[in-house]
């Protein structure tokens, strides 16, 4: 049972789980929309959400702990000095998910996760 438990699992192993979910981020900053399978979207949600709360603060500090968990620095770039600004007075809810279809080969709901 996951009674209260904190997180997905995704079916996959903690060191696949980070990647997956840091290359959705980095395609979810490149192209503002992507679409996925829901549950990877709604874990997506929380861990990008985190980040752009990181990156309002928009100093140094802020900068390293995003690239330590994306890697990538054009993305570090486009959410610190892009993105995260246009968030400054909102307090969460920074993505949208929307139920879009059931997936042809194993029939999972597929979703589009979205910057608002």
């Amino acid at each position: 049972m996951r009674h209260k438990h904190g997180y997905r699992k995704l079916g996959r192993t903690s060191s696949h789980r980070k990647a997956l979910l840091k290359n959705l981020s980095i395609a979810l900053i490149i192209s503002g929309k992507i679409e996925t399978t829901l549950p990877k979207a709604k874990e997506l949600q929380s861990y990008f959400e985190k980040l752009i709360t990181k990156a309002k603060k928009n100093d140094s500090m802020a900068h390293r702990l995003i690239f330590s968990h994306l890697q990538h620095k054009e993305s570090v770039k486009k959410i610190i000095k892009e993105i995260a600004p246009k968030y400054v007075n909102r307090n969460g809810g920074y993505t949208r998910i929307i139920k879009t279809r059931l997936r042809v080969g194993d029939a999972s709901q597929m979703a589009i996760i979205e910057l608002i």
